[in-house]
């Protein structure tokens, strides 16, 4: 008898062919928002002294003093330049990657988590252009460090782009930090799944460090910080709802268009299989009559309680005899 599975089809496991592409699709499209949502500079400079008042009127703008700190000394600001410009682009693929190879049954929530988050922090570029510390006017008491030890590295004078190319980039875009998202991100990721101890301690101390170093660096306030952590936040609360989202597109596409389902499991659990009496593991059966598997019929002249297959055996079994025995006992 053949049961059916009342469990729901299991999804495609992602490969590693199709999620390169999305990936890439969502990272092109958050870099072209950039550019796209520059906005008014003066505005953008509004909104940064806001910021800036605010953090004074409650005692948390921490990032003059970091800011000076770095400044004064190189053998900081330096390696602080450094982590600003390159970190976000290797540590974030390198725990995607982890977890595509090591944690399969994790990989898919924490991809949509990460894209969710980075489509809303571009939603807060659009909102909200703001001005970073280093843009400001000197004024302010800010230094801007990745000008300031330029020689050192491949940026300019315009926050970490290559030099020469500071007009792809789009230096009003500072509230969120997505720096410090991405290295939240990354943090939980291998605190929470990490299984060696420096793993889990890289996963406390990454998004720490990452949060000193924007604002040292005078790229971010400490309330883009903030504004970065929530984003991770409601990012993370909008990922079921995404996914279920994104399930039902492929459900349907995979109901017009076949080919999208082929790779979907079939709901039959047996599939086709029956198990026999006396079998411990089912055999695939077919609907053709196979004549080694009908009964043998009984033989009616055979004496009561012994099976013509037993009688079979025994003659086989003594004509075998018979057939090896010398010739003198013939």
């Amino acid at each position: 008898m053949q049961l059916a599975s009342t469990a729901p089809l299991a999804r495609p496991r992602p490969r590693w062919w199709t999620e390169l592409p999305l990936l890439a699709l969502v990272y092109a499209a958050y870099s072209a928002g950039r550019l796209v949502v520059r906005g008014d500079v003066s505005t953008a400079v509004d909104h940064g002294l806001r910021i800036l008042h605010l953090e004074k009127t409650l005692h948390i703008n921490f990032e003059h003093p970091l800011n000076r700190l770095l400044t004064a000394r190189s053998s900081i600001g330096i390696p602080a330049d450094f982590a600003y410009a390159s970190l976000h682009y290797l540590v974030t693929p390198a725990v995607l990657i982890w977890l595509f190879r090591r944690r399969q049954a994790l990989y898919r929530r924490a991809r949509t988590w990460l894209m969710t988050s980075t489509l809303l922090g571009l939603i807060g570029f659009t909102l909200m252009p703001t001005c970073p510390p280093r843009l400001l006017h000197a004024s302010h008491g800010f230094v801007d460090t990745m000008a300031q030890y330029s020689s050192y590295g491949w940026w300019g004078a315009e926050a970490s782009a290559p030099r020469g190319m500071g007009g792809m980039t789009n230096q009003y875009a500072a509230m969120p930090s997505l720096h410090v998202g991405w290295a939240l991100w990354c943090g939980i990721l291998l605190w929470r799944h990490g299984r060696h101890p420096l793993v889990r301690a890289a996963g406390i101390a990454y998004p720490l460090v990452t949060t000193v170093v924007v604002m040292g660096t005078a790229n971010h306030y400490f309330l883009d910080a903030v504004a970065g952590a929530a984003v991770m936040g409601i990012g993370a609360l909008l990922t079921r709802p995404v996914l279920r989202l994104a399930d039902q597109v492929r459900d349907r596409l995979g109901a017009r268009f076949p080919r999208f389902a082929a790779g979907a499991k079939s709901p039959v659990v047996s599939a086709g299989c029956k198990t026999s009496a006396g079998e411990r593991i089912p055999g695939q059966r077919t609907t053709s009559a196979d004549p080694t598997d009908a009964p043998a019929p009984v033989d009616a002249d055979a004496p009561a309680g012994r099976a013509p297959r037993a009688e079979a055996a025994a003659s086989a079994r003594a004509g075998g005899a018979g057939d090896d025995a010398p010739a003198a006992a013939r």
